[in-house]
């Protein structure tokens, strides 16, 4: 256990997110339960760099779902995979992270958020000729946050993908990539089934005025004490 000055000790769910049917991979996700242990932002950015997920995501709100969301090196206005996790760790029917407020559906097996691809960080979509070009791919050196993709299947919409940051904070690829399934999505205009990284699963759908549903497994791998 680790401790700062008088503050006490706090618990910091892992979860896995867009993990596959039998429950494997999918992407780390540290939740802190009550954001007010880590009070400002240099403490959050702090602790999301020490615990080296590729995003931590801090709870201001559990009734209001309002939370706060950073990379190992910077604040995100939105992200799919904290919000995806959170919800499903918290129960919520909406989550609130700076970009807007995001709906929030279960059907058992899957946690749905509702979402628009314009509150996504920008990302390269680089589309491959196969999957196996995809797989075949060396991280790059960093620069652009790109995401590779493919089609498996393009009549059943079957994607094969890999993340790449490109930030230089220690996330050389992202397991799974919310933000950028939206964004492929909407460049895309049907719905898709994913897979991303190792063997994780992304699944989404476009709605109606823009909106778009972005659904994955949720598992609780954990839980810290800092």
């Amino acid at each position: 256990m680790n401790t700062t000055g008088t503050r006490a000790a706090t618990d910091i769910d892992v979860l896995r997110v867009f993990c596959a049917g039998d429950g494997g991979y999918g992407n780390a996700l540290g939740v802190v339960r009550d954001g007010r242990a880590y009070p400002d932002e240099a403490a959050r950015q702090a602790l999301a760099k020490e615990l080296g997920f590729s995003e931590t995501v801090f709870v201001d709100d559990p009734e209001r779902g309002v939370v706060d969301i950073y990379t190992p090196g910077v604040r995100l206005p939105f992200a799919g995979h904290p919000l995806v996790g959170a919800a499903w760790l918290l129960d919520l029917e909406a989550v609130r992270p700076p970009a807007g407020e995001v709906w929030v559906r279960g059907d058992g097996e899957f946690t749905w958020i509702e979402a628009r691809a314009e509150w996504a960080p920008p990302r390269t979509l680089r589309r491959y000729g196969s999957a196996a070009e995809v797989d075949a791919l060396d991280v790059p050196e960093p620069g652009d946050w790109i995401y590779a993709w493919a089609w498996e299947d393009e009549a059943a919409g079957r994607v094969r993908a890999r993340g790449f940051p490109g930030r230089g904070d220690g996330i050389e690829e992202d397991e799974a990539t919310g933000a950028a399934a939206l964004l492929l999505t909407a460049l895309l205009g049907r719905a898709l089934n994913i897979t991303q990284g190792r063997g994780s699963q992304l699944l989404t759908a476009p709605g109606p005025d823009g909106v778009i549903e972005l659904g994955g497994r949720v598992r609780l791998e954990r839980t810290l004490t800092r």
